[in-house]
């Protein structure tokens, strides 16, 4: 009776010892299960995070994308522009792995809410109306930009994501080449006036101190404005004008957007061929500098960046 006591208390020891160690078991592969899942979320950009870690930014701006894009973050999703249908052309290369969110004024709010951003960067300017309708899809970060400069524009992004010590170095950057292109243009023109103006094919416009063009050739660059430029209505980034009044400015320099379009160039063309413009001073000096409408006219640190580049290279060449 003992020995078949002790053999029934053996069995029934080893039987518990065997279900503590199959449950041991099952709760360990549950929680190599949780794991795993946790990982997989985290590793997916699409629930927080961009594959190099950076947030999941969109931009409803393609002057903030541009300023993204200055402190080597690429949005994964950004507005395009109007007039170009598509990524502004200075830039394009660098917004390949960027969803084309539609223009400013119409945004494509289904692609939008597709992305899944973690924060929507908006222009107050053409998004300051709607706020509502983007903080439904994520949270959102509101730039006016006509308050300060792109500099400020830059340094706001810096803190936003960190990047305030790349934001001081780029604006650093830029004032050095400013300084540099300062000279070689006061070598071409010395102290004389000057203005800028767009041919567009039914228009021609002459820009404003205002931005796009107005701070980086007055403010950035120092250079003096034309008769009648201080004082044109600022609220508007130009004015529409007739080839009869360009003598009026007495420009001693113009700078020149012509639109890509054929009827744009064929206008310039006419104007060229114009005894008006051929009596211009600027003309007659050989003070005429044409420029792109992209970067001259993307009023953001990388836009004017490349525009300052290409100034030290045309002005080089005189």
């Amino acid at each position: 009776m003992k020995k078949n006591l002790m053999l029934l208390l053996t069995i029934s020891l080893v039987l518990v010892l065997a279900a503590c160690g199959t449950a041991k078991t099952s709760t360990s592969g549950a929680n190599d299960s949780n794991t795993n899942a946790n990982t997989s979320t985290s590793a997916d950009p699409s629930n927080s995070s961009t594959a190099s870690g950076e947030p999941r930014i969109a931009s409803m701006s393609i002057h903030l994308t541009n300023d993204l894009l200055s402190l080597g973050i690429t949005p994964v999703g950004s507005v395009i522009g109007g007039e170009a249908k598509g990524f502004l052309s200075h830039v394009a290369d660098r917004l390949k792995d960027t969803t084309p969110l539609g223009p400013v004024k119409d945004p494509d709010m289904e692609a939008l809410l597709a992305l899944k951003p973690d924060v929507i960067y908006l222009d107050e300017e053409f998004s300051g109306d709607d706020v509502a309708k983007f903080e439904k899809i994520a949270p959102v970060h509101v730039f006016n930009l006509d308050d300060g400069t792109w500099r400020d524009h830059l340094k706001e992004i810096g803190k936003l994501v960190n990047r305030e010590k790349e934001a001081e170095q780029y604006i650093q950057d830029y004032e050095t080449e400013t300084k540099e292109v300062k000279s070689l243009i006061h070598d071409q023109i010395g102290v004389g006036t000057v203005m800028a103006i767009r041919v567009t094919a039914k228009e021609l416009r002459v820009f404003s101190t205002r931005r796009p063009m107005g701070p980086i050739l007055y403010d950035d660059l120092g250079l003096n404005p034309a008769k009648g430029i201080k004082d044109m209505d600022t609220s508007k980034p130009y004015q529409v004008v007739s080839r009869e009044v360009l003598p009026d400015y007495d420009a001693d320099a113009i700078f020149v957007v012509v639109n890509s379009d054929d009827e744009a160039q064929t206008m310039f063309k006419e104007l060229q061929n114009n005894p008006i413009w051929q009596g211009l001073k600027a003309v007659k000096a050989g003070h005429v500098y044409p420029i792109g409408a992209q970067p001259w006219l993307d009023y953001s640190s990388i836009g004017n960046k490349m525009a300052m580049d290409e100034a030290k290279e045309m002005f080089s060449k005189k």
